[in-house]
């Protein structure tokens, strides 16, 4: 489907180039981990096509997660449109050789020659790969440096190194109930000029469960909100510093409702708060 400028999904720059991308994209930890029958993989197929027909474009992979990586770049290229997503993946391993191997691996697996965004998965050996990431990118086999975590913990710690250290993207897990990352390190990331990935948008599914057998406030509507994963995802992306969510899902119904939230109205800091004092969080 062909969108006007008036109805694109949301962008966002990526500070380090001015590079645009579409604020809503797909995880793809465990339910892309599957095997390679059309069976286990239709669905996949029908959410990657799915996600690129409503404007998005980044999916994020990691080899933690099993065959996602090798699913991922056997169905973009089976939809003829690898080149047209932005593909991020990490290295998490320890040891220059091994990450070097790894990454090798990822390429191969994602059907590329050039990775759009290579990330340090969780910090491991974090010193090690940034070097190895700075030579990767200088050649051109990367385009975009990162680092990731999925814990509160590890948030004063990603702050660090990304005030002290040139990269490019931080990934990090925040969501309406947990919002350990508004205490700094989204205005850190936003004052160094570095994109930020959101993973756990949903907190594992308990923002659902919060509200299961709940409706949407009334006024929920005036945002462009239509479900409960809109509402949750709107409050993330209403944040400047927010690049991309990055929902996971293998359904089809699940994918075109999370990028819905890329659409339409964002809320404001006054009704952000609201967002959060409905529901009592």
């Amino acid at each position: 489907m062909a969108y006007t400028k008036e109805d694109q999904m949301i962008q966002r720059t990526i500070p380090a180039t001015g590079e645009k991308l579409p604020v809503v994209g797909l995880g793809s930890w465990q339910q892309f981990d599957v095997g390679a029958s059309a069976q286990e993989t239709g669905s996949l197929k029908e959410v990657l096509g799915n996600l690129l027909d409503k404007g998005g474009k980044v999916v994020d992979a990691s080899p933690m997660y099993g065959r996602a990586e090798e699913v991922i770049g056997d169905l973009t290229a089976d939809l003829k449109s690898n080149d047209q997503f932005f593909l991020a993946t990490k290295v998490w391993t320890t040891g220059r050789q091994e990450g070097i191997s790894q990454m090798n691996d990822s390429l191969r697996k994602l059907h590329r020659k050039k990775i759009d965004l290579m990330q340090i998965h969780n910090l491991q050996d974090w010193q090690t790969h940034l070097k190895t990431l700075r030579e990767w990118k200088e050649t051109g086999k990367i385009r975009y440096i990162g680092i990731t975590h999925y814990t509160d913990a590890a948030h004063s710690r990603l702050e660090q190194i990304l005030k002290t250290e040139p990269i490019d993207f931080v990934q990090f897990n925040y969501s309406i109930r947990s919002r350990n990352a508004e205490k700094s390190l989204l205005n850190a990331a936003r004052d160094k000029g570095v994109a930020v990935i959101i993973n756990e948008p949903f907190d594992q599914g308990a923002l659902f469960r919060l509200v299961k057998g709940k409706e949407l406030p009334t006024w929920a509507g005036e945002l462009d909100i239509h479900s409960w994963a809109q509402f949750f995802l709107k409050y993330l992306i209403a944040d400047p510093a927010v690049t991309c969510v990055i929902p996971g899902t293998s359904d089809v119904g699940h994918l075109l409702d999370n990028t819905g939230a890329g659409f339409g109205r964002l809320p404001d800091p006054t009704t952000r708060k609201k967002m959060v004092d409905w529901l009592r969080l």
